[in-house]
């Protein structure tokens, strides 16, 4: 999921003096007549999604007056280390947004609520199962669990100019018919002009023909390639015995290899674009020196909103391996452990995440929500910014291996990152990217292990 810095000084702020008095964030146990208090702690931060947060937060006060939900801004970049503090002081908020790969760590430390019996049978029953094992995980005591209601998630799309992809006359992927990652290499190599090198954005025939094919951004390389390593089965992680390894085999290598092989033998991918972020590369996008841009789902916001008036592009589907099958991570809402009204809570939520609502946080995030109802709704599978393509990805999300792996985010941040970067900047082989990531990655699992 996207981690974004708006508002993170004043959310701290904000944090500390909303969800700072009385145990849970709920205050003391309301006296007779006074309603119940709960705070919640949002992440949202584009302007559409938060007012979508705040104008559900105030239709249920107005239709609630026994219990009274109080937004609290928070900020993806400080929320894990706030709610530490806010856990360990027995003063978090009563509901909690979050991603689920934050909540195996606050489960096992007993600070989130196990929600598998408070659940409405409603809400279980919309969201698919592969939903809820993002968040299903080992508690306190040891003891699998639910730790929070998965609502938005996130896959891989193709982004496309739409007059280079016409004038190669390659087939047009749709949901039901994806490209395999063999058409897709195709694809790219006949979008690609014999002198990529050449480009000028002065040059009209440049600007026809398209300099390249793609555009893989890889500053932050790991999730988008073990999420897309699954349309081959790539798991990356093995347990045996209670013991949870790396692994490195020919299914792990397919995905790695493809876009190497896409970089440096096809020379149909833009190498100015390896060190980017994944929105870097729009500017060059929209002046046509290159045709596909993979990526996550929310990144149509930012084409709907900067792109120029006359470029036209349209929303594919991820190409797809022995499966189309990708990683999914879910934005999540939970309960502390220490709230004196869960049940309350639970009501909040169970409103807060129905199938309308969800379409409509889903829409203001530009991401996909978990409920079948919300995904049935006509603002999700309309063809406009390419929402029905966006839509139908999300039954291809399953659980992603690493969410269970303890020591995942170190393996991610000090061994898989430079390690993916080196490979995809040609200084290491495949072989080298594999033996690294094993030996080393071991290594720092070993100590969660202990």
């Amino acid at each position: 999921m996207r981690i974004k810095s708006a508002l993170a000084a004043a959310a701290v702020v904000a944090f500390a003096a909303a969800c700072g008095s009385g145990g849970g964030g709920g205050g003391e146990a309301a006296s007779s007549g006074e309603p119940v208090k709960l705070n919640f702690l949002s992440l949202a931060w584009q302007k559409e999604s938060v007012a979508a947060n705040n104008q559900l937060v105030d239709e249920w006060n107005k239709a609630n007056p026994k219990i009274q939900v109080t937004y609290v801004q928070g900020s993806w970049d400080n929320v894990n280390d706030q709610l530490v503090t806010q856990f360990a002081g027995g003063t978090a908020p009563d509901v909690i947004h979050n991603d689920s790969p934050a909540l195996a760590g606050f489960a096992s430390d007993g600070y989130l609520l196990d929600l598998t019996s408070k659940l409405p049978a409603e809400l279980k029953s919309d969201i698919p199962q592969s939903a809820w094992d993002t968040v299903t995980f080992n508690g306190g005591k040891g003891e699998q669990g639910i730790y929070g209601v998965p609502f938005l998630q996130e896959s891989q799309v193709i982004i496309a100019n739409k007059k280079l992809l016409d004038a190669a006359k390659v087939r047009i992927p749709t949901a039901d018919n994806p490209w395999t990652w063999d058409e897709f290499s195709e694809a790219a190599k006949k979008m690609t002009s014999d002198n990529p090198s050449t480009w000028d954005e002065s040059s009209d025939s440049a600007k026809k023909s398209g300099a390249y094919g793609v555009a893989w951004p890889m500053k932050s390389p790991v999730n988008k390639t073990l999420n897309l390593a699954l349309n081959f089965g790539g798991t990356f992680f093995q347990t045996t015995d209670g013991k949870t390894t790396v692994k490195v085999g020919p299914e792990e290598r397919e995905v790695l290899q493809r876009i190497h092989d896409q970089l440096y033998k096809d020379k149909s991918a833009d190498p100015a674009a390896l060190g980017q972020g994944t929105a870097d590369p729009l500017p060059a996008f929209y002046k046509g020196k290159f045709a596909l841009l993979p990526a996550g789902v929310y990144l149509r916001q930012q084409v709907v909103e900067q792109a120029p008036e006359d470029f036209e592009w349209v929303t594919l589907p991820a190409p797809k391996g022995t499966s189309a099958q990708q990683g999914a991570v879910s934005q999540t809402l939970s309960i502390a452990q220490d709230s004196k009204h869960a049940d309350e809570a639970m009501k909040f939520i169970s409103f807060f995440l129905n199938g309308a609502n969800q379409a409509k946080l889903a829409k203001g995030d530009w991401l996909l929500p978990t409920s079948q109802t919300a995904a049935a709704d006509p603002a999700m599978t309309t063809q406009e910014n390419g929402w029905d393509v966006a839509t139908a990805s999300a039954k291809n999300l399953v659980v992603a291996p690493f969410l269970k792996v303890n020591g995942f985010d170190e393996w991610k941040s000090k061994v898989a990152t430079p390690v993916l970067q080196e490979y995809f900047a040609n200084k290491i082989t495949i072989d080298d990217a594999a033996k690294r990531l094993v030996e080393d990655g071991n290594k720092v699992l070993e100590r969660y292990q202990q």
